[in-house]
């Protein structure tokens, strides 16, 4: 079985629920207490064996670059005044081994566009893919790991997916169960809460096969005018190729003001 080595992090949109703190900064750079967002999402990945890491960006997103990027003269100054365990923090941003790739969305036309801005790079292996806004704490092995060892057992695509009660399962895409067990029947996004399938909501962390990048390109634009990821998983759950994992840990949805201060919170707690 291949063994999952790249993962895709879509990080080219806007941000707009956040302005006027996002109109310069990329939203995935909000810190939760010390560190941004989508270091958090890179570190799940390589935790889980990734070692090439695709962002997907767009205008104005170079400053997640430089956040990825060796930066000696600030290392040279933390030493200079003794603070070297400040100077290796920034040098170990990135582990030795693992690789930044970045590569542009042009234009936002959804998270399956954003997906397959990502084919050339991911060259035809299974991949991962991390939402950013997704913060996943409180569980030490990683949600990403999870997938990717649910993967190494059956082949399959894998939704990580948690349990949803009440009306805010219409703010997801939410599972269509299969009457074997075995699997998922469909995926359904954003279905009116009386009409959800059922209370399992897919999160934001996928391992996929390539054969999702062809499946992308048939669909053409869909809601909003925009191609949807889900539009896609749901073709590959009716052909019996998905699979999900339970979400461990606890998840904040930092796309929305409330939850991302609550996200704060909650990590300033457990390190003081």
């Amino acid at each position: 079985m291949t063994k999952i080595r790249k993962a895709v992090f879509p990080v080219a949109g806007f941000g707009t629920r956040f302005l006027p703190a996002t109109k310069a900064m990329p939203k995935e750079l909000l810190p939760i207490v010390d560190k941004p967002l989508i270091q958090y999402a890179a570190e799940e990945a390589i935790a889980a064996g990734i070692d090439t890491l695709i962002f997907v960006t767009g205008r104005n997103k170079r400053a997640i670059e430089d956040h990825f990027d060796a930066n000696s003269e600030l290392e040279t100054i933390l030493r200079a005044k003794g603070k070297d365990e400040q100077a290796d923090m920034v040098r170990n941003i990135i582990p030795e081994g693992v690789e930044c790739i970045f590569v542009r969305q042009a234009e936002q036309l959804g998270l399956g566009h954003a997906v397959l801005c990502a084919e050339r790079v991911v060259n035809g292996d299974p991949f991962a893919v991390l939402l950013a806004d997704d913060f996943l704490t409180d569980y030490k092995s990683g949600v990403t790991a999870d997938l990717v060892q649910a993967f190494a057992r059956s082949g399959k695509s894998q939704l990580s997916v948690m349990e949803v009660d009440g009306p805010d399962i219409s703010k997801y895409g939410v599972v269509v169960p299969n009457n074997s067990g075995a699997g998922i029947a469909g995926l359904i996004e954003k279905p009116d809460a009386n009409d959800a399938p059922s209370n399992l909501a897919s999160i934001g962390r996928y391992v996929l096969t390539p054969a999702i990048f062809d499946t992308l390109r048939r669909l053409g634009a869909g809601s909003n005018g925009e191609i949807q990821l889900a539009d896609a998983i749901n073709i590959h759950a009716k052909q019996g190729s998905i699979e999900t994992v339970s979400l461990n840990g606890r998840r904040f949805d930092c796309g929305s003001a409330n939850e991302y201060v609550a996200a704060v919170l909650h990590t300033f707690q457990k390190q003081g």
